[in-house]
């Protein structure tokens, strides 16, 4: 057993080894321009958290594709129901945002990431408060092993920051594609709501898809991809999250609780998934599920991802979120503001499960969100 002196010296020295990562501003991207070989040891996870990294399982069937244009609506609205409440996941085709935008906006995140890094490291913060920063693992100081990509983030809606602001590489297409997503989402929430048996608008009219947080995700090519992830399993902490990927692959959804499975890309689909909050307004009737991505097994090429997380308006909202029953369930889970969800989900970072924090026991009672909210 090592002393309590050889201990903190090794506590010491991650210290500063995630400190000199850090301050450098670069990312990961930074360690693959100087040509590293070894994985650092800060991006190192233990045996057990890389259980199961070089299995893969593809079923086409697993994650289902919607094609949100094909009629009846019933049908559509039956699809989305047995999705959100099984997988969690599920891709949509015939969405209305035209392919070039799609490609724009992944190619401004790349040629961001693989511009001058004098460009990333002007916007480079760990204030969660900018609206538009670069990092790489915005829980780098408290996780137990980094992972292997860098973050461009914008907050989209509302207020969003002045296009000044914004990067040079992403000026041109950032604002419109975040107006573009939202409808896809606004519509999604739509079939939701329907496959609960409410009103279309209920759950926008719960203010679910009022914020927009774009987080652009750059896996680059990884030295020793079978010691780390370019994301850990975890799951979103928010509503609503309309993922954009390219054609590399990676993502991969635990099924059943018991089998990860590939998200195989779809020529221009999106991704759809539920988060937490949703999970916990619908009473467990949507399942958020744990997801992760594989660190980037290319030679050349990196991977590059555009999350569009919708919750509701963070600065200005009070609202207590629970569960919505029909009066014959019983509330799974205590009311929350959205708020002091999020602060959970970043205190506990990917390591922890924020909508386990709320969850009842069976006895205790709590006051029900009605379907009439």
């Amino acid at each position: 057993m090592p002393s309590t002196e050889s201990a903190a010296g090794e506590a010491w020295d991650r210290r500063r080894e995630l400190q000199a990562f850090d301050d450098t501003k670069a990312g990961v991207k930074g360690l693959v321009d100087a040509r590293v070989t070894v994985l650092p040891p800060i991006f190192r996870h233990s045996p057990e958290s890389l259980e199961g990294i070089t299995s893969s399982n593809h079923d086409a069937a697993a994650i289902p594709t919607v094609d949100l244009s094909a009629a009846p609506r019933e049908h559509t609205v039956a699809l989305v129901r047995r999705a959100a409440g099984t997988v969690g996941f599920f891709q949509v085709v015939n969405h209305g945002v035209p392919a070039e935008l799609m490609a724009g906006m992944l190619e401004g995140v790349r040629r961001f990431n693989e511009g001058p890094t004098e460009a990333k490291q002007a916007i480079y913060s760990r204030d969660q408060a900018r609206k538009v920063r670069f990092a790489s693992n915005f829980d780098l100081f408290s996780s137990a092993a980094a992972n292997w990509r860098d973050t461009l983030f914008f907050h989209l809606a509302p207020d969003p920051a002045p296009s000044q602001d914004l990067p040079e590489a992403v000026r041109d297409v950032v604002t419109e594609y975040g107006k573009a997503v939202t409808k896809v989402a606004l519509f999604v929430l739509e079939l939701l709501s329907e496959s609960l048996g409410l009103s279309s608008d209920h759950l926008r009219d719960m203010g679910c898809a009022e914020n927009l947080n774009a987080v652009c995700q750059y896996y680059p090519p990884c030295p020793e991809p079978h010691l780390t992830w370019g994301t850990k399993r975890h799951t979103d902490p928010g509503f609503l999250t309309v993922l954009l990927q390219d054609g590399m692959g990676g993502l991969q959804v635990l099924v059943d609780r018991k089998t990860w499975m590939d998200v195989p890309p779809v020529p221009g689909a999106f991704i759809i998934n539920i988060g937490d909050l949703l999970q916990l307004v619908s009473n467990d009737q949507f399942r958020s599920v744990e997801h992760r991505v594989l660190a980037n097994k290319s030679k050349d090429t990196a991977r590059v991802s555009v999350a569009s997380f919708f919750n509701t308006d963070m600065e200005r909202s009070t609202r207590l979120y629970g569960p919505i029953t029909d009066g014959h369930n019983p509330p799974i889970y205590r009311s929350v503001t959205a708020r002091d969800f999020i602060a959970t989900f970043n205190r506990v970072g990917l390591d922890g499960r924020s909508l386990d924090h709320y969850r009842l026991e069976q006895d205790t009672p709590t006051p029900a969100v009605e379907a009439c909210e």
